[in-house]
């Protein structure tokens, strides 16, 4: 099907999550059902990890930070990628098993907001995938200038409004999103 969709969960692991639990409340659920409505459309599901590049790092492959949040219940058939750039793209093989799954769109999850979610919805609309960003399936933390709230709903206004020839971007909530229409 020329729509079908591929669901990108980005850097739900332990070492995001544990600790800004409160920053993850609302969001875990929602990719949680997102997963399961991919699985059950039969679309393909890819968890993008960073990895942290040196042993010390509280991402390395090694640290308890590494894996998955146990929410995002993980099976052996969902594809992985690992990055060490913001961007889920750059110097990865994601794009191929995009390519290979047949995935013309990506549904994107995850966090954090304003460098790994914007960064990779940015990269696949150029790379010519429509992006259908969850906006209550992607979070952050507050910082020193914005709030949380500011952060994700600024994000969410300025990947809507992106100019994409050759692509779209739609800004969907979660329960907006039809799965049943992806099947291969």
């Amino acid at each position: 099907m020329s729509d079908r969709a591929a669901l990108l969960v980005i850097d739900v692991q332990r070492g995001l999550v544990d600790g800004f639990e409160d920053d993850w409340a609302d969001v875990l659920p929602v990719i949680a059902e997102q997963i399961a409505q991919a699985r059950e459309a039969g679309a393909p599901i890819v968890f993008v990890q960073h990895c942290g590049a040196t042993e010390d790092h509280p991402l390395h492959v090694d640290a308890p930070g590494f894996p998955l949040h146990p929410a995002m219940r993980a099976d052996p058939d969902d594809l992985r990628v690992r990055k060490t750039w913001s961007d889920a793209f750059a110097e990865t093989d994601l794009y191929e098993k995009l390519r290979r799954s047949g995935a013309r769109r990506v549904v994107v999850t995850g966090g954090q907001t304003e460098f790994c979610v914007d960064a990779t919805v940015r990269r696949a609309a150029s790379l010519g995938f429509d992006v259908d960003l969850v906006a209550d399936g992607h979070t952050t933390s507050d910082n020193d200038v914005l709030s949380r709230a500011a952060i994700i709903n600024h994000h969410t206004q300025t990947l809507a409004a992106l100019a994409c020839p050759g692509a779209t971007i739609r800004v969907l909530p979660g329960h907006g999103l039809d799965w049943s229409q992806t099947a291969p």
